[in-house]
């Protein structure tokens, strides 16, 4: 990619920031945004680990897209849980619950959820070991 192509593509993303923070406040944007991509980027590195650690057991979510493989997880396999957060736990160093994860969060927000923030929230403080 060109300088040029670099300019204009840092020009463009910062337009389209500036119309999705409307009327707030740029450094309260700033970390907001921040918070979700490093939501984002702890939910895709778990799910990875997880689909390693799980190997043939990871499930498949195509006959159920509005939900994720690991919550699919979840439910049918409610005695290993604790043994699963374990071994996640000495390899990734954190958990985080299928309600958490970024698929989550994200066909919350697509289906306009009302418990979306809540569960933003909440989903925070699981990861810092409040909850």
């Amino acid at each position: 990619m060109t300088e040029q192509n670099q300019k204009q593509m840092g020009t463009t993303l910062w337009g389209i920031a500036d119309q999705l923070r409307g009327a707030m406040n740029a450094d309260d944007f700033r970390d907001y945004m921040l918070s979700f991509l490093f939501l984002r980027y702890l939910s895709d590195n778990y799910e990875a680990s997880a689909k390693k650690e799980l190997g043939t057991d990871f499930p498949d979510n195509r006959d159920q897209p509005n939900t994720t493989p690991l919550q699919l997880w979840y439910d049918n396999n409610t005695f290993d849980i604790g043994e699963f957060e374990k071994q996640m736990r000495l390899k990734v160093h954190y958990v985080i619950k299928p309600k958490y994860l970024w698929g989550s969060i994200a066909e919350m927000a697509r289906t306009q959820d009302g418990e979306l923030l809540h569960t933003l929230q909440n989903a925070f403080d699981y990861i810092r070991g409040r909850n």
